[in-house]
């Protein structure tokens, strides 16, 4: 094993938040300026994970977990033609805020250290703040529009310039964040089993794709405006809809190929975003959460069965309860702690979906069985 020492020279650094709020610490990965939703995760392990997950676009995260970085940054190696540690193939969050940042990784797949991954990606970060107060912030008031600048090693912030420019700081919701972070062709990826699916790429997380392959699927990953038609041409016996980042109707294409879907009897499962998409094509609707669940201890309250699985989750919408009545959906999951909407799945039809992540990455992986139920389904329809 060796250790590996930062490579930065960054000077300092500085977070503000569009209510004026200020934290000046030191910066890491990349010198430059950003802006985007200050989002907190509670997540204690996983960074390179989260870093990469395509739902993170046009946010800025907050690793709430004190120290982070103390294992440095793994390989990029392959299987089945998927990344094995990492969940797209680069960062995908704007900026990175953590308490502590470790410079002197030890593990035995550290390749380069955290700092040296963010400069590599030209991703800023900022370290040295108190992320405790700054998510109590977030908690209260619920996620912020916000700027973080990293400056050169012999740069003096100028705050109040910030302060101004921060009012003007577009919400990245408001665009199509799903079309940026999607595959532009179509890819396959074989695993020499019996079964095709097709999955709608609204921002996968390769876990998804490892649990697919896993069980034998043959898997086309597709743009996530794909029609119905297009679906179709590879005749698929299962349709994913994955995860994704920002506002789940912005994803107007999707939702109208996915009701389509469904009213063939597809079998179908959603993930995260997937959700969302599923209830809003069937004439449900969705809304944003204060501040969104993201984090790897998320309680989900199976319905029928009264047990409790800890859960992986990132997202900042869910499906509104009282809007899937006559949608044909049932709830079939809840939050335990503030009784969100968890899942659900059609009374007559052969589609379901999760609004956490059943493949983890990286674990809880409680409810992987949940792959295991769409290839029943699709060995079924």
């Amino acid at each position: 094993m060796k250790t590996y020492q930062s490579s930065s020279k960054t000077g300092k650094a500085v977070l503000v938040l569009e209510d004026g709020s200020t934290f000046v610490g030191h910066g890491f990965g990349a010198t430059k300026q950003v802006s985007g939703e200050i989002v907190f995760s509670t997540s204690m392990v996983g960074y390179p994970e989260s870093l990469t997950d395509p739902s993170y676009k046009g946010q800025i995260l907050t690793f709430t977990y004190p120290l982070v970085g103390n294992y440095g940054v793994p390989p990029y190696d392959k299987e089945q033609g998927v990344l094995k540690y990492f969940e797209s193939d680069t960062i995908k969050a704007t900026g990175f805020i953590v308490h502590e940042l470790c410079k002197h990784p030890f593990h035995w797949a550290s390749q380069r250290t955290l700092d040296q991954w963010l400069k590599d990606e030209d991703i800023p970060g900022i370290y040295g703040i108190d992320t405790r107060k700054l998510t109590k912030k977030l908690r209260v008031h619920g996620v912020m529009l916000g700027i973080l600048k990293v400056y050169e090693a012999d740069e003096e912030p100028d705050l109040e310039q910030l302060r101004k420019e921060v009012k003007t700081v577009p919400d990245p919701n408001s665009t199509d964040l799903a079309k940026q972070v999607t595959v532009k062709e179509p890819i396959f990826y074989p695993s020499g089993g019996d079964k095709t699916a097709v999955l709608l790429d609204c921002g996968v997380k390769y876990g998804i794709l490892r649990n697919l392959l896993r069980r034998g699927f043959d898997v086309y990953r597709v743009p996530y405006d794909y029609s119905l038609e297009q679906v179709m041409d590879y005749k698929p016996d299962g349709v994913m809809i994955s995860n994704g980042p920002g506002d789940p109707k912005q994803c107007i294409k999707t939702i109208e190929t996915v009701r389509q879907l469904v009213d063939m009897d597809m079998p179908m499962m959603g993930v995260c975003l997937g959700t969302q998409i599923l209830a809003l094509a069937l004439g449900g609707d969705t809304y944003k959460l204060k501040y969104g669940h993201r984090s790897q201890n998320q309680p989900a309250l199976d319905l029928e069965t009264g047990r409790c699985y800890i859960t992986t989750q990132n997202h900042g919408y869910t499906v509104k309860r009282e809007s899937i009545a006559d949608t044909g959906l049932i709830e079939w999951f809840k939050n335990a702690n503030d009784q969100t909407v968890e899942g659900v799945k059609h009374k007559t039809k052969p589609a379901f979906a999760l609004q956490w992540h059943p493949e983890a990455s990286p674990g809880p992986y409680d409810t992987e069985f949940l792959f295991d139920r769409f290839r029943k389904l699709a060995e079924e329809h």
